[in-house]
């Protein structure tokens, strides 16, 4: 814990450095930034967005998904806003495979993803519960005849990731009278020991060095016939783990919103496993409304001299 207590002071010293830059900072969009986000996100700043690259005397705040090159003699970035949730595309990546620089502040849009992402997995959880994949499939057969269904509410489900979005699903879970357990890093012990008794497992986890592979043989087999939900990255799955513990019924069956690789190609294993649909990474789309409303609160925060809540404590790893 004495790491990530670190990395979080250190997140509210580069804030500070960030908020001093902001007056003469330029403001720089990625080309995967689209005219209409650019315009949008000039008139909330009350300043030019431009498309660069700016001169390596000013400080630059950039805009986008991509990682910036942070390349010796190029733009000086002292902030960048990603236009996504997830980070851990950006923590390391590029050619060099980087850390990401100590110096440069790093915020991520959430928006109303929170609310989106749970009542996707809501929507799936009451959809099992009515049968509905099944009525649709009898209704193209023609086929008229009765199947039982279950009451949601008092069903257990676990969701592993106790974040902003994790505790979003949690809340609209509870509203259909599920019984949820959340587990963060430190209570992960005891949801893994209700796996058993779980009805829905949701996976809302980062991907992190810890999470990778997080969903392996030991916690996919202890499962007896829950529904798995995975909504948070795809390399949190072991995906041999999960097609054996489907053909075992261990896991009843599986919704995959994401995958370790993404789009899934046509040949894809992950088209195989039985009893599993892919729904391709479509759970908690990002508005250009999301990207303004949350750069515009990162910036008033900053001008107030606190850290932003969408700042990402980079040695921490999410």
């Amino acid at each position: 814990m004495g790491a990530e207590r670190a990395a979080d002071q250190a997140v509210g010293v580069v804030a500070a450095e960030a908020a001093r830059e902001l007056d003469r900072a330029v403001v720089v969009a990625g080309d995967e930034v689209s005219d209409p986000l650019r315009a949008a996100l000039t008139e909330a700043l009350g300043r030019p967005v431009t498309r660069g690259p700016a001169s390596a005397d000013a400080p630059v705040i950039r805009v986008g998904a991509r990682r910036p090159a942070f390349t010796e003699g190029g733009e000086r970035v002292v902030w960048f806003h990603s236009v996504n949730a997830g980070v851990d595309a950006l923590l390391k990546g590029g050619a060099d495979q980087r850390a990401w620089p100590a110096d440069v502040l790093l915020t991520r849009t959430v928006g109303r993803m929170g609310d989106r992402m749970a009542q996707y997995v809501l929507g799936w959880a009451l959809s099992e519960c009515q049968r509905v994949p099944d009525f649709l499939a009898a209704h193209d057969r023609a086929d008229w005849s009765r199947r039982d269904t279950e009451l949601a509410a008092g069903q257990l489900a676990l969701v592993y990731g106790a974040g902003r979005i994790g505790s979003r699903v949690a809340h609209y879970l509870r509203g259909a009278g599920i019984r949820v357990v959340e587990a963060g890093r430190a209570t992960v012990p005891d949801a893994d020991a209700l796996l058993p008794d779980a009805r829905w497992v949701v996976d809302v986890l980062p991907l992190t060095s810890a999470t990778r592979g997080f969903f392996g043989p030991r916690r996919l087999d202890a499962m007896r016939g829950a529904t798995f939900l995975n909504i948070g990255r795809g390399a949190t799955v072991d995906l041999a783990a999960l097609e054996a513990a489907l053909s075992s019924g261990a896991v009843r069956s599986a919704v995959l919103d994401v995958l370790p690789d993404e789009p899934a190609t046509p040949d894809h294993p992950v088209w195989h496993l039985p009893r599993t649909t892919v729904p391709s990474h479509t759970s908690g789309p990002t508005t250009d409304e999301d990207v303004v409303t949350d750069l515009l609160s990162c910036w008033r925060t900053l001008r107030t001299g606190q850290t932003p809540a969408l700042a990402v404590p980079t040695g921490r790893g999410y």
